[in-house]
């Protein structure tokens, strides 16, 4: 029972040491519900990302090696692309919003999971987990094998509890009314800073290199972005 007991409360410090900024993130990411994103999407894309932190991590355990710090801050780069999408095609995505408003409500759970938002949550969710993997790597290497089911069972749960605090927070007065004046122009500038950041402290880029990786990721955003006008 102490072990068990012990698991736990590693396995809940560890998480919440680890994602607390996915609070933010998340609560970001709600705000945009019927707009940018679902509420599936959002739930399904940090699963799948925080399960490819785990994945990435595990070997741990055996005592493995992982991916180098750098390779992973190079996935800084995703939610630098997805915060310019956002920042400069922002009417041509209100455009569509409402063109697929109707075909939205008729989406399944396995259209969601081949939706580009959830593999744009599941890519910031690993992009900003460069700090889970260099815990949960340790971590899982000084694990019992009877204590690492519950460790990752207590993960996966706060994954959904993480969620669903965060959609709570949407609904706060205060904070539902702040987000949605000004979560749609806000949540551009945290993705970009937010890859800026990741980039910057795993040194997978230098600033040069990363202000011309953005210059050429704005030029490729807006040449695939270009509004298709039909004529009737």
């Amino acid at each position: 029972m102490e072990e068990l007991t012990a698991s736990f409360v590693t396995g809940f410090t560890a998480f919440t040491a680890t994602n607390l900024d996915d609070l933010v993130i998340l609560t970001l990411f709600f705000s945009q519900v019927n707009s940018t994103f679902r509420r599936g999407h959002i739930v399904i894309g940090q699963y799948l990302g925080f399960a490819l932190l785990v994945v990435v991590s595990i070997p741990g355990f055996f005592g493995g090696l992982i991916l180098p710090d750098r390779w992973i801050g190079l996935l800084g780069l995703a939610p630098i692309a997805i915060g310019l999408n956002q920042w400069l095609n922002k009417q041509n995505n209100d455009f569509e919003e409402e063109n697929n408003d109707s075909e939205e409500s008729q989406s399944s759970f396995f259209s969601s999971i081949l939706s580009p938002q959830v593999y744009s949550v599941a890519a910031i969710t690993v992009a900003n987990g460069s700090d889970n993997i260099s815990i949960y790597v340790p971590l899982f290497a000084n694990s019992e094998l009877n204590s690492l089911p519950v460790i990752l069972a207590v993960f996966f749960s706060l994954v959904g509890v993480w969620c669903y605090a965060s959609y709570l927070m949407t609904k706060q007065a205060f904070i539902a009314n702040t987000l949605t004046n000004y979560g749609s122009h806000l949540v551009p500038f945290v993705l970009v800073g937010l890859g800026v950041y990741i980039i910057l402290e795993s040194h997978a880029l230098s600033p040069l290199a990363l202000l011309a990786s953005s210059i050429c990721l704005m030029g490729i955003v807006r040449k695939t972005s270009t509004p298709e006008i039909e004529e009737n």
